[in-house]
């Protein structure tokens, strides 16, 4: 949870927020196909569903109040990984930072499948 202070009091930020904003960015990205998880039981990795896509991403609090991004995604066969990684990270930061009004210092993105069809 973050908190922020001004003049007429504070505002808490639940890490929901963060990671509902997060995901919804992510997966309205041209190519991407949702979230994903690696599960811990049988070591492969899970398209996430809609409703479960927090799954999918971490954030983690720095000391200077701002926020680290990490988004565990699946994208489409045949294409461009690094342009989507790029539109993902300035999507997200976008979206997370006008929403909440909290800095971001990095976003990772990780390619955990490319699915076909």
């Amino acid at each position: 949870m973050v908190k922020l202070e001004n003049e007429r009091g504070s505002i808490n930020i639940a890490s929901e927020v963060f990671t509902i904003l997060t995901g919804d960015a992510a997966t309205n990205c041209f190519g991407v196909k949702g979230m994903t998880v690696r599960s811990v039981s049988d070591g492969l990795v899970h398209l996430l569903k809609k409703e479960s896509m927090g799954k999918g991403v971490h954030i983690t609090y720095n000391d200077d109040n701002t926020i680290s991004i990490e988004l565990h995604i699946a994208v489409d066969q045949g294409v461009n990984i690094p342009v989507i990684c790029e539109s993902i990270v300035h999507r997200v930061r976008y979206q997370v930072e006008q929403g909440t009004g909290i800095k971001i210092k990095c976003v990772d993105v990780y390619v955990e499948s490319m699915l076909i069809g």
